[in-house]
C-alpha cells in the first residue's frame, strides 16, 4: 500500500515539441510497483497546451480542476469542467489546451509501460 500527497510528487515540464506551459506529476507508477496502470497528473497554465499527438494506448482523464478542452483529430473543440471524466481510445489524434484563467489539472491514467 501506498499514500502520497500530490504536492510531495516532483513536478517536470512537459518538453515535447508543439507542448506550451504543461507540466507532468507521477504520482503512482512503476517505480511504485503499479500492477497494470500509472496515473500521471498533469497541469496546463492558462493558455497553454499539451502537444497534438496521438500514440498506440488509450488513456482515461479526470480534470480536477480548471476548463479546458480536448482537440480531436478534426480540430473541433470538446468543453471539459473540473469533475469531467475523458477517455481518448488509442491511436487518436488530441490535444489539451487551458480556455481558462486558472490552471487546468487532470488525472491520466495509462498502462504503466507508456507511464
Amino acid at each position: 500500500m501506498k499514500i502520497i500527497s500530490l504536492t510531495d510528487v516532483e513536478k517536470n515540464e512537459v518538453n515535447m515539441e508543439g507542448a506550451a506551459g504543461a507540466w507532468k506529476q507521477l504520482p503512482l507508477g512503476c517505480a511504485d510497483g503499479t500492477p497494470v496502470y500509472s496515473y500521471r497528473v498533469f497541469t496546463v497554465e492558462p493558455g497553454g497546451h499539451t502537444p497534438y499527438h496521438q500514440h498506440p494506448y488509450e488513456h482515461m482523464n479526470y480534470v480536477i480542476e480548471g476548463t479546458g478542452v480536448l482537440v480531436n483529430v478534426e480540430g473541433e473543440e470538446q468543453p471539459l469542467k473540473a469533475g469531467d471524466f475523458a477517455l481518448v481510445d488509442p491511436s487518436e489524434k488530441h490535444q489539451y489546451r487551458n480556455k481558462g484563467d486558472q490552471p487546468f489539472k487532470m488525472i491520466c491514467g495509462v498502462p504503466k509501460e507508456f507511464e
